[in-house]
């Protein structure tokens, strides 16, 4: 014998919540939020980027770089190549490091001291901001380069990928701060320009005379942190 039983649309509904339920094991537990990603602060000493032309007339027809050592960054590196920097009144840098790959222009980034060494009045510019510097003379060993334009103090700056980006709650363009715990010297950088694009890694730039200020060395807490538009800081 069969019977058939008459339930309501709100006991049907309470049947099948029940079974959604117990199919669904524990309750899910809250996701934990997002780890910092890996910062690294390099100090960026005085180098130059050369054009192919200028590498041929600085080291001889057909000539190219030879890489040295890989950077942090993928697909730039430090080349065997090294280069005197001339400056007003023969004031001179030997062995200035070259770095590659080529690019479409020659650039010439000094820390403020070295420029001082020099005698040039280095304007503080993002790199390829190169309209209305400074120039020198370059010397390699088969020839010469005048440089009517080129020579900077590289803007301190940090690159990262589009998903530090978006942990950091930046852009690309924006500004940061980075503060260094050192023993006796804890130092705040401010206005980073931010570098964001789809493969970067994350690191930051300064030069010789800002990681000698913070004693980079003996650093014991690196923090990235987020300019806010009011001046205070959010710390990750």
């Amino acid at each position: 014998m069969s019977s058939s039983l008459n339930l309501d649309h709100a006991t049907i509904e309470r049947i099948v919540r029940q079974i959604v339920l117990s199919q669904s094991g524990a309750p899910t537990q809250p996701s934990a939020p997002p780890a910092a990603p890996k910062l690294v602060v390099s100090i960026s000493a005085r180098h130059i980027h050369l054009t192919d032309a200028h590498v041929e007339t600085l080291f001889g027809p057909g000539h190219v770089l030879t890489p040295m050592k890989d950077l942090y960054q993928d697909g730039f590196y430090a080349a065997e190549e090294t280069v005197m920097v001339v400056g007003p009144r023969r004031r001179m840098l030997e062995k200035v490091r070259v770095l590659g790959p080529t690019r479409d222009y020659s650039q010439v980034e000094l820390a403020f001291t070295d420029a001082i060494s020099l005698g040039i009045d280095a304007p503080v510019r993002a790199s390829g901001k190169i309209d209305g510097t400074p120039g020198c003379v370059l010397v390699g060993p088969k020839g010469a380069v005048q440089l009517d334009q080129g020579v900077i103090r590289a803007e301190r700056h940090v690159h990262m990928n589009n998903r530090d980006a978006e942990f950091y709650g930046v852009k690309n363009g924006d500004r940061m701060n980075l503060r260094i715990t050192s023993l006796g010297c804890t130092t705040t950088f401010e206005d980073l320009l931010v570098r964001a694009d789809d493969v970067s890694k994350l690191e930051v730039h300064i030069d010789t005379d800002e990681g000698n200020a913070c004693n980079l060395d003996a650093a014991t807490e690196i923090e990235l942190l987020k300019k806010e538009p009011c001046g205070c800081k959010t710390k990750h």
